[in-house]
């Protein structure tokens, strides 16, 4: 069979048509949440974005040749684009992490990832961005 035989035939739009696709939207949550919290975007072209560079680069670095050397640079990538999107910056956020986290690491209590990891407003202030003012 040949590409040119196949034909497409579009789907009714009937009212009945799209109040299923509605009816089908509205039953999965995680499909509204963009329509709950204005926050969140209804696509996600953003963090498509902020992977890129990392997935044009993966095959020049030598560090992901393993299993244990992929989920590294991963968890790596991650905090550095959490740094960049949270506006703090990168080289005093993993100074501050790399001597935040062996102050923890026999703690069964893992309390201090709220500190560490979840809002700037937590860091200390040499984590954040400097803004200058303009003129």
């Amino acid at each position: 069979m040949r590409g040119e035989d196949i034909r497409v035939y579009p789907l009714p739009q009937s009212a009945i048509n799209r109040y299923c696709r509605l009816k089908y939207l509205l039953s999965r949550h995680y499909l509204r949440t963009f329509l709950n919290d204005p926050r969140v975007p209804p696509d996600n072209n953003l963090d498509e974005q902020a992977i890129r560079p990392f997935c044009v680069g993966k095959k020049n670095w030598k560090l992901i040749d393993t299993v244990s050397g992929t989920q590294t640079s991963a968890i790596l990538y991650s905090i550095v684009e959490t740094a960049k999107a949270n506006d703090l910056n990168i080289c005093q956020y993993f100074k501050f992490l790399l001597t935040e986290i062996p102050k923890h690491m026999d703690d069964m209590d893992l309390d201090f990832r709220i500190r560490c990891c979840h809002g700037p407003k937590k860091l200390p202030e040499e984590c954040r961005k400097k803004r200058t003012k303009s003129k």
